[in-house]
């Protein structure tokens, strides 16, 4: 998932997201809608308590100890990603068996697919922030997206190769690397993490530092294949994590907390 300074969140979220400085200038003008379009009237648009509400009773919203909010293992957010899981396991299960010799991989991108964001979400009311987004970033480790890890674990077991691709930027990648193994995923060292640069763009990426997220997760993608890997599965939050070509079969874990283009 890339991480921007305009966060498009719910349908709600982005009306009101007046005053987010996108490149230097203030969106927000026209009040855009996700997918472009533009309420009429005040009942056209979800009330945004409302929605907060519904996607805390989605995830199963907790409370710590140190008042901290985490989604519950028993709450249909955790549901519904559990069955993403089941079909995905069947059906690398089945991969793994068909393409015997062959260097098999899975894709997974990092916020939201393999580490919850749900905390820093409700921290900061789902207004993205780049500094406090790094700062949470450097200072505290974030669980597992509910049995990820485990499934990327098992994936491993069966011969598959798993990389990481996010849009978090390069010099988040210590924190990065050391939050997934923290929480139990396969190693994500320099050869399968792939983060982006914007200073030294790699040449594999002839959009450079100009790429869009689709351009830059499926760029990437095709250099796996150019090492030598078939992508059999991959896994995102996003539709933009998934678009672009090179991977087998693609994965959706549900995400209402926000869009990404």
């Amino acid at each position: 998932m890339l991480k921007m300074s305009l966060r498009t969140h719910s349908k709600t979220l982005a009306t009101l997201a007046v005053g987010v400085v996108v490149g230097g200038a203030v969106a927000g003008g026209g009040l855009a809608l996700a997918d472009n379009r533009v309420p009429r009237t005040d009942r056209q648009i979800t009330n945004m308590t409302n929605e907060v509400s519904d996607i805390k009773a989605y995830y199963g919203d907790t409370v710590d100890a140190q008042g901290e909010h985490w989604p519950s293992p028993t709450g249909n957010y955790a549901k519904q990603v559990a069955g993403i899981e089941k079909d995905a396991e069947k059906y690398l299960q089945r991969q793994a068996r068909d393409d015997r010799g062959q260097r098999k991989a899975i894709v997974l991108d990092v916020d939201d697919t393999s580490l919850s964001t749900y905390n820093y979400e409700l921290e900061t009311t789902f207004v993205y922030n780049p500094v406090s987004n790094a700062q949470y970033i450097a200072t505290k480790t974030m669980p597992a997206v509910f049995g990820m890890n485990a499934l990327a674990t098992w994936a491993q077991q069966q011969g598959y190769t798993v990389f990481f691709i996010t849009g978090r930027p390069e010099s988040q990648r210590a924190s990065t690397a050391a939050n997934l193994a923290a929480v139990g995923f396969p190693a994500a060292d320099a050869s399968h993490l792939y983060l982006k640069n914007a200073a030294t763009p790699p040449a594999y990426l002839p959009c450079g530092a100009t790429c869009t997220t689709i351009q830059y997760k499926s760029g990437t993608r095709a250099h796996i294949e150019d090492l030598g890997y078939k992508i059999v599965a991959d896994f995102g939050d996003q539709n933009s994590d998934l678009s672009g070509g090179h991977a087998g079969q693609t994965y959706k874990l549900p995400n209402p907390m926000y869009y990404l283009p």
